[in-house]
């Protein structure tokens, strides 16, 4: 299959780089979604209970994680996964994010990053987008997600890294043919990869969930998920997390 990549973009390389510039010329640049990065939510425990568990829980990633798509962090996927495990525990959260960002870019920003904790209980991971259209190779790929679960695993003792399912781009209306069929087919291959590294760790997990290609999971750029497709992530991150802590 990899050949098979190679030789499609040897043959189609002058229309592929062309409909490349073309999409990021015509496609709208959002922003990151506004509002706090860390902080602390109380949990909203039933009437009489007390003594909530307390969770310390990190978001880490590119663009989807930080919030392009909605307008605020309380929209996006941070703001929804906190709210729905707040209904089990008190949670300490904070985000590391930036757009445009691939894997081993995410891991750097990491390490340069001030964090409000320690360690972390759960840690949400969204990568692998920006691996795609910048044609990471998948040994390269395999060598990042092993380096960003030593780091999290051994220097900020993660119990649980929920790595995120890359998207199928092979149906983003953003991206023209035949551009969408390659970079779907790459996307697929991260994707397996990504199943393979989850299944070889302890601590990992492949967080997969559908999202109906309807417009209002996806933001006004055809390409970001919106606060509806985040709501949808949220909740099978917090009903995985909550399994994988009892």
């Amino acid at each position: 299959m990899a050949r098979l990549h190679k030789l499609f973009f040897a043959i189609f390389a002058p229309l592929l780089l062309l409909q490349g510039k073309r999409v990021r010329a015509r496609t709208p640049r959002l922003p990151e979604a506004e509002g706090a990065r860390a902080g602390f939510t109380a949990g909203a425990a039933p009437a009489g209970e007390k003594g909530l568990p307390l969770l310390r829980v990190l978001v880490l990633g590119d663009s989807a994680a930080a919030g392009v798509g909605c307008a605020r962090q309380e929209q996006a996927v941070l703001g929804q996964w906190v709210a729905a495990l707040s209904e089990h525990a008190e949670v300490e959260w904070q985000l590391v994010a930036k757009s445009s960002l691939t894997c081993a870019q995410v891991l750097k920003l990491l390490r340069e990053s001030d964090l409000t904790a320690k360690r972390f209980d759960q840690v949400l991971v969204s990568v692998g987008v920006n691996d795609v259209t910048r044609r990471t190779a998948p040994k390269k790929w395999q060598a990042d997600l092993a380096a960003m679960t030593a780091y999290l695993t051994h220097q900020l003792q993660a119990k649980h890294i929920l790595y995120t399912a890359l998207p199928p781009m092979h149906k983003f209306p953003a991206l023209p043919q035949p551009l969408r069929w390659l970079v779907g087919e790459q996307a697929k291959q991260l994707n397996n990869l990504l199943k393979l590294h989850c299944r070889q760790q302890s601590n990992t997990y492949y967080l997969a969930f559908e999202v109906p290609y309807e417009s209002k999971f996806i933001a006004a750029d055809g390409y970001h998920p919106s606060a509806h497709a985040a709501a949808l992530w949220a909740q099978t991150a917090a009903k995985v997390g909550f399994e994988e802590t009892n």
